[in-house]
């Protein structure tokens, strides 16, 4: 379908606009065919784990109250290690965001006086305050006598892998590993950098937990960073891995004794993973994770086109239309902070909710500068739904991101007036 016909308007602008989406699909054939192979293999992994699990409907009743003996949560849990290949999981609607699983990694494995490396440069921003960036730490692993160090990125841009054994020693006792790029205009991580980071530090120290922020970053590739070696990692179910319709929750996976470490933060000792309601959210989680490979599918067969598109527009963009997708945001640079308001906006009125809503920059918690953020979703925060979003600084960097359906990138994409 030529997607001028969906447009209302038939300017210069939109008409080339429609030109170029459609040069771009062209361009693009071989990437969404490989894209498709990477789906067709995550799906194949997640049925399989369906299969051996004996998944059954009796794992979608629930219990109230202190949640034992809960068939289901076990279940999913099962479900969840068996694709990362790992000892263990916990999945729960309890986790508030991605923030919040990693910090419970963090707190629950770390201790006074060991030390946190994160390897690729600065933090995301909500990250400062659990670690104990900046002035205010009250609450924070500096405040509980954990030392941080960050591994500063070569150009600004990428690794410096050459930097881990000046930065890693002995004393260390976690490496942080960030997949997504965040508010930073740096290479998101492959897995086959993951791979390369976690060879250097298991050399120097075979004991250091390294633990990977999957945020974003799930069934994009093959293969996740516990597939590779990593010991611990988390990421959020409005995410990539709740396939647009898990409302809530989070994940933690890996080693069984860091898992369980992280449960008892998010619980309690004693307690741990064995308790928590589940909200009758057991077939939603496990339902969201059946759709999930086809739905990151989507949403990156969407970044390339608009990576592609901006590009041929002039702008600079990371990542480039063909470039190997390990996360679902694209980041554009586009050095005016007119005109990513006015893209906000379009995002805003093309979205299936509150699209009747204007999008301004204010002071969100967690957040250094101010942010905008843009996106009508059917789950708030839901970053696998199309959305966009941006800190009010120069070089007014737009992260754009998800798209549950590809139909839809496409027409927001003809709707920019740049």
């Amino acid at each position: 379908m030529n997607i001028a016909n969906i447009s209302a308007e038939n300017t210069p602008d939109t008409r080339k606009l429609a030109r170029l989406i459609d040069e771009g699909e062209k361009h693009l054939t071989s990437h969404f065919q490989y894209l498709e192979k990477i789906e067709q293999n995550n799906f194949n992994k997640i049925l399989q784990a369906f299969i051996d699990n004996q998944l059954g409907e009796q794992h979608f009743s629930w219990v109230t109250g202190y949640g034992h003996d809960d068939i289901g949560r076990e279940k999913t849990d099962k479900i969840f290690a068996q694709i990362f290949g790992t000892e263990s999981a916990i999945v729960r609607p309890h986790f508030v965001s991605g923030t919040h699983t990693i910090t419970c990694c963090l707190f629950g494995c770390l201790r006074p006086g060991d030390e946190l490396v994160s390897i690729a440069g600065e933090p995301y921003d909500t990250l400062h305050e659990v670690i104990g960036i900046g002035d205010n730490y009250n609450s924070s692993l500096k405040s509980f006598g954990i030392t941080y160090k960050e591994i500063p990125l070569k150009n600004g841009l990428e690794l410096d892998l050459d930097k881990i054994p000046l930065y890693v020693s002995p004393n260390t006792k976690m490496v942080f590993i960030q997949r997504s790029k965040g508010y930073q205009w740096r290479k998101s991580l492959t897995i086959e950098d993951i791979k390369s980071v976690i060879s250097i530090v298991k050399k120097i120290n075979k004991n250091i937990v390294c633990f990977v922020d999957n945020c974003f970053g799930e069934f994009t590739e093959e293969l996740e960073p516990t597939n590779v070696g990593a010991d611990l990692t988390c990421g959020s179910l409005i995410k990539n891995i709740g396939g647009g319709i898990v409302p809530v929750g989070g994940y933690i996976a890996g080693k069984q004794d860091l898992v369980k470490l992280a449960a008892c933060r998010l619980t309690s000792p004693g307690i741990g993973e064995k308790g928590g309601c589940m909200f009758d959210l057991n077939r939603i989680i496990l339902q969201g994770l059946f759709f999930a490979p086809h739905t990151v599918t989507q949403v990156l067969k969407g970044v390339s086109l608009t990576s592609y598109l901006f590009r041929k527009l002039g702008y600079e963009t990371n990542p480039g239309p063909l470039d190997i997708k390990t996360d679902i945001v694209v980041a554009i640079k586009l050095k005016n902070r007119t005109l990513l308001e006015k893209i906000c906006k379009t995002v805003q009125a093309s979205s299936p909710v509150n699209s009747h809503l204007t999008p301004v920059p204010c002071k969100l918690p967690g957040y250094e500068d101010e942010v905008i953020m843009a996106g009508g979703t059917f789950i708030e925060g839901s970053t696998i739904e199309l959305s966009c979003d941006a800190p009010m600084r120069e070089p007014y960097i737009l992260y754009w991101q998800g798209g549950l359906n590809y139909n839809h990138t496409k027409f927001v994409l003809s709707k920019l007036a740049l």
